[in-house]
């Protein structure tokens, strides 16, 4: 089994990319499954209802979204009737959606989850239980479990790791737009990622014009964040299991 996993996507402009190359990526790497954060996906705030069918349309299989899946109002149908795209699972209980899905590849269950860190983010539930609750919930009903933790800090992101080590298949972070150097396959088989790192245009700062930015860093003052000009890069990773193992991690950029 060959998962591709896909750093946040930034922007229309980021999206288009995708819809240009990600199913020749797919092919070339023999992804079975191909999962990706959508929550930027719509100029920074959200993914609506069309960018996340288009996203679909071009090669995911599975949207995660964080701390902006609620950018969008119009996206709060498609998170009550899709079983392919999904929010944080330790949003309050009665937020649009769900925090889990179970995709079918070629036959085999995968079990995506998504959660939110706390950790330098917003007030939410506490991921680990979240988390647990599902693979509870879930047992025996899946193949291979995969995990995309949308949080700040890169210690949350690896105490989730540790905690669920064995248990989920692949751990891999989200939010901070960089990519970790740190692939690797945990003690008891997980295969773990600090972060994937974004998909999105390099020209500013993680993917936001310079200009905002600083206005907020440097002035304190409430700035509007706007996509980024420059040349688009897809950064995420491919990871492989094989039995109840994951085997190997690969970064990959196109």
């Amino acid at each position: 089994m060959r998962i591709l996993a896909l750093g946040d996507v930034v922007g229309v402009r980021a999206l288009a990319y995708l819809e240009e190359h990600l199913w020749q990526v797919r092919k070339q790497y023999r992804a079975d499954f191909v999962i990706a954060n959508g929550e930027n996906a719509t100029e920074i705030r959200g993914i609506s209802q069309k960018d996340a069918q288009r996203l679909l349309n071009c090669g995911a299989d599975v949207i995660t979204l964080g701390n902006h899946a609620f950018g969008q109002k119009d996206l709060y149908p498609l998170l009550d009737s899709s079983d392919c795209i999904i929010r944080p699972a330790n949003f309050p209980p009665q937020a649009p959606g769900m925090g889990y899905t179970v995709f079918n590849a070629d036959g085999w269950r995968i079990l995506c989850i998504n959660a939110c860190g706390r950790a330098h983010m917003d007030t939410y539930g506490d991921p680990f239980d979240a988390v647990q609750r599902i693979l509870d919930r879930e047992r025996n009903q899946y193949d291979y479990a995969v995990l995309d933790f949308h949080a700040e800090a890169t210690s949350e992101k690896l105490a989730m790791a540790r905690v669920f080590d064995g248990r989920i298949h692949v751990i891999f972070g989200t939010h901070t737009h960089v990519t970790t150097a740190d692939e690797q396959i945990l003690p008891k088989g997980s295969a773990y990622q600090t972060d994937l790192g974004m998909c999105g245009p390099h020209g500013g700062i993680i993917g936001s014009a310079t200009e905002g930015v600083l206005e907020r860093l440097r002035n304190l003052l409430p700035a509007r964040f706007t996509v980024a000009d420059g040349p688009i890069t897809a950064h995420g990773t491919l990871f492989e299991l094989d039995g109840n193992r994951a085997i190997s991690a690969e970064r990959i950029t196109f």
